[in-house]
C-alpha cells in the first residue's frame, strides 16, 4: 500500500510539471476556451517587461498580470490577434514582443548579423591579399654582391 501512495504521488508530481509553468490566475482564464487559447497564445508571445526573459503567459509579476487581463479585455471585445498586438505595442512600444517585427526601423537589428559577417569576410580577403603582397623583394645584382661582400669580410673577422 505505502508503495502505491508513493507511485501515485510520483506520477501526480510528473504530471504536474509537464505542461509547463503557467501563472495565469483562475479568475483570469476566460469561460469559453477558443478565446481562452487565443489569449495564451498572445501571452505567449509578449515579454514580461518585469523579468524580461520570460513571457507574460509564465511571469507572476504583478504587470505582466495586468497584461494578460488587457489581452483578455481586448480578446473579449472582439478584437483580432493582430488588433491586441498592435494595442499592447502601442501602449508599451515594440520591446514588449518577444520576437521583434520586421520592419523600416530595425532593419538594422535584423541585417546585422550579415553585415557583421560581410564586413568578416572582406577583412580577411583583404589581409590574405596583404600577406601575399609583403614577400620580400629579389636584392638586385648589387645588393647581392655588396651583401656577399659583407658575409665574406664577417666570416674573416675584418670590418
Amino acid at each position: 500500500m505505502d508503495v502505491m501512495r508513493r507511485l501515485l504521488l510520483a506520477l501526480t508530481l510528473v504530471f504536474a510539471t509537464v505542461g509547463g509553468a503557467h501563472a495565469v490566475t483562475p479568475d483570469e482564464i476566460l469561460q469559453d476556451p477558443a478565446l481562452e487559447q487565443r489569449a495564451r497564445d498572445i501571452s505567449a508571445k509578449l515579454r514580461c517587461l518585469v523579468c524580461q526573459n520570460q513571457s507574460i503567459d509564465d511571469s507572476d509579476a504583478e504587470l505582466a498580470h495586468d497584461l494578460r487581463v488587457i489581452v483578455r479585455e481586448r480578446i473579449v471585445q472582439g478584437d483580432t490577434n493582430e488588433q491586441v498586438m498592435d494595442y499592447v505595442v502601442s501602449r508599451y512600444g515594440e520591446f514588449v514582443l518577444l520576437q521583434p517585427r520586421f520592419s523600416a526601423r530595425n532593419l538594422l537589428l535584423w541585417a546585422t548579423p550579415a553585415i557583421g559577417l560581410l564586413l568578416g569576410g572582406i577583412t580577411m580577403i583583404f589581409l590574405f591579399r596583404s600577406r601575399r603582397n609583403l614577400a620580400p623583394a629579389r636584392l638586385t645584382s648589387d645588393e647581392q654582391e655588396r651583401l656577399a661582400k659583407i658575409m665574406s669580410d664577417s666570416d674573416t673577422g675584418d670590418r
